[in-house]
């Protein structure tokens, strides 16, 4: 049978296969696979279970809601997790030896996390309650008259949620799973996160900031508390970003991830380990110029989540890392060694790591395959498959395989092109430039559903990592700090002139440039400032600094950190707002944005649009309802369809 190639239809098509949980015995498994399901316009995920013995895979929850974070009990004979069966995700928890789940949390927010107790009598979680408020109230949200919200802080509203609730706060509780009864473990008016337990039960690792004035103050101190006496020792309190916590099995030693403000949020996180015998932290990793974690996007990934790192038995310490558009596993010892457990040219999205550090359970990706479970042998690199949920799929379809691209400008910028999928020798085709967003992230070696979607209509695409992305140096990330348009500019248009002067194939007198949020931004700067590319789509993006600054639900501190200005220094804002060069615009420009996106609020979209108009210029304008900043990876699915038709029918109208 021939292959066809990727459609936008194939949406509905690839079934993501995430989080990896090993069973205790190492036996066994649980993980993920969501559907976007086109009858429901909506996602749908299922718990399935492998026998690691026989590579029998199970599917264990059926229904229409998502599920998440699945955890196992220390003796491995329950499962717990998050499900929204009753529209606010509750705890529910099921015996592993069969049988149905049962309901555990009536929670009217409903639950953000959870951690068992080793015990395996206790389950640890946390929750927005209102100030005073207790997790053993049942009271229902009762249905009022629309209130006025009064705000005194700037940090008042979210994308993805909208306006903070005012008096509630995250707390911590614990149930009891014999009785269901629920009890509170903190109750200051402050936000709580749930970080860790250790093994033998004595202790939580919380984080809290008691600050009561936090604009500008982005720290979450973590505690170490005594779960008897609630006695607490600070493991950590400086500005920045620190989370991911997890004892070793000894309980000794504490491994968090994250990463300080000396690049503002452009520094690379880094794994610490903090030493409970003499109190002494050490960064593991400072050696390593490249970002622990996965910075790496896609579209098509549904709720896949990483542990930031995982300990063995031997006190190795596995994570991922993000360097050169691979997302890889590495591992480390205490004394320094760090190596890597996993190759290149892959995206390994999922793992965890048996305690004998023998073999790694791994979820990954490539750029022409959605993804599946994977058992690795770590000493050999030998790899079994373990699932096939989109292999029916890979068979009567051929995503484009990518070219590496390199463009030395000043420094070496990496880059990909697909070739159109049906692409004959002779012919020319137009191409299409794909911007990410971020900007500190980082395109990569996996799956990408619209760019194989593009290259499958017949466009040549380009997309690379200009300066500000991840995945390099943190030089390199740093690069566009300040200079918004300046060297990132020029880093695409080299990788463009790279191409132009390279593959004969393309037109060029046929390009297209697209790209959202940073993406959006650039896509904007480009169009006011070279009229190269005969049409342009521009998402969810930025064009003025100036009401950025107020408008976003991060403007305030965002605008300094990305630009080294803020309201005090208008004329710089101004300097690099998109907006102040419309006037130069002579490619036809559309312009896709959500009405709920709070983090670049629609009157980006709204300034730019009737400013264009106003000029003359060819633009037209389209606004998705209901949808926020993740539209084109969370949003409705029959919104999500109708963007990439947007985008389609812009490009096959002027190129």
């Amino acid at each position: 049978m021939e292959k066809r190639s990727v459609k936008i239809e194939d949406l509905f098509e690839t079934k993501p296969v995430t989080n990896p949980v090993l069973a205790p015995n190492n036996k066994e498994a649980v993980f993920i696979v969501t559907e976007v399901k086109k009858e429901d316009n909506d996602y749908r995920s299922a718990l399935h279970h492998v026998d690691l013995q026989t590579n029998n895979v199970t599917q264990w929850t059926f229904g229409k809601q998502k599920v998440s974070a699945p955890k196992w009990s220390a003796d491995g004979k329950m499962l717990a997790f998050l499900s929204n069966r009753t529209e606010k995700n509750q705890l529910y928890i099921m015996q592993t030896a069969g049988g149905e789940a049962r309901q555990l949390t009536h929670c009217t927010n409903g639950i953000d996390s959870f951690e068992w107790s080793p015990c395996g009598r206790k389950i640890w979680f946390s929750g927005r309650l209102k100030k005073g408020g207790t997790f053993a109230s049942t009271e229902e949200a009762n249905e009022e008259l629309p209130q006025p919200v009064r705000v005194t802080k700037m940090n008042y509203k979210t994308d993805g949620t909208g306006l903070l609730p005012q008096d509630e706060f995250t707390q911590i509780g614990y149930i009891d799973i014999a009785t269901c009864s629920v009890s509170n473990f903190t109750v200051e008016p402050f936000d709580h996160s749930l970080e860790a337990v250790s093994h033998d039960g004595g202790q939580l690792i919380i984080g809290v900031n008691r600050n009561e004035d936090a604009d500008y103050d982005f720290s979450l101190p973590l505690w170490i508390v005594d779960i008897e006496s609630k006695d607490e020792t600070l493991l950590i309190d400086e500005q920045g970003f620190f989370a991911d916590v997890h004892f070793s099995k000894d309980d000794r030693y504490i491994a968090y991830v994250g990463s300080d403000l000396t690049f503002k949020n452009f520094t690379q996180p880094d794994v610490f380990i903090y030493d409970q015998s003499n109190g002494l932290t050490m960064n593991l990793t400072a050696g390593i110029d490249a970002p622990i974690g996965d910075h790496s996007i896609s579209d098509h990934l549904q709720q896949a989540s990483a542990p930031g790192v995982v300990w063995t038995e031997d006190e190795q310490i596995y994570f991922q890392l993000s360097v050169m558009g691979d997302v890889r596993l590495y591992a480390a010892t205490l004394d320094g060694a760090i190596y890597p457990a996993t190759g290149e040219e892959e995206h390994v999205y999922g793992y965890d790591v048996a305690a004998n550090g023998e073999f790694a359970l791994l979820t990954v990706s490539t750029p022409t395959n959605p993804g599946e479970l994977y058992k690795h042998t770590i000493a050999t690199g030998e790899r079994e498959v373990l699932t096939s949920f989109n292999e029916n799929w890979l068979k009567k379809v051929l995503p484009v395989e990518p070219q590496a691209i390199f463009t030395n400008n000043g420094e070496d910028v990496h880059g990909w092109l697909l070739k159109p999928a049906h692409y004959e020798e002779g012919k020319q085709y137009p191409l299409l430039v794909q911007i990410h967003g971020g900007p500190h992230v980082m395109f990569g070696n996996t799956y990408y559903h619209e760019l194989q979607m593009l290259a499958g209509n017949d466009y040549g695409v380009l997309y690379m990592n200009p300066r500000g992305s991840h995945g390099y140096s943190q030089a390199f990330v740093d690069g566009v700090r300040g200079d918004y348009g300046g060297g990132d500019y020029e880093d695409i248009m080299a990788s463009v002139d790279e191409v132009l002067a390279n593959e004969e194939w393309i037109d060029k007198n046929r390009l297209g440039v697209t790209g959202g949020s940073y993406g959006g931004f650039m896509t904007n700067w480009i169009v006011g400032h070279t009229n190269r590319f005969k049409a342009a789509v521009t998402q969810r993006s930025i064009s003025n600094w100036v009401s950025f600054f107020g408008v976003s639900d991060i403007g305030y501190f965002f605008t300094d950190w990305q630009l080294d200005a803020d309201m005090k220094d208008p004329d710089k804002l101004w300097k690099h707002s998109p907006l102040k060069y419309a006037e130069n615009v002579e490619t036809p420009l559309l312009i896709l944005h959500s009405e709920k996106d709070f983090r670049c609020p629609i009157e980006q979209a709204e300034q730019l649009y009737i400013t264009l108009k106003s000029l003359g210029k060819e633009t037209e304008f389209v606004r998705f309802p209901d949808s926020d900043h993740n539209l084109s990876r969370t949003g409705k699915p029959n919104l999500r369809i109708a963007r990439l038709e947007e985008i389609i029918g812009w490009f096959e109208r002027y190129l």
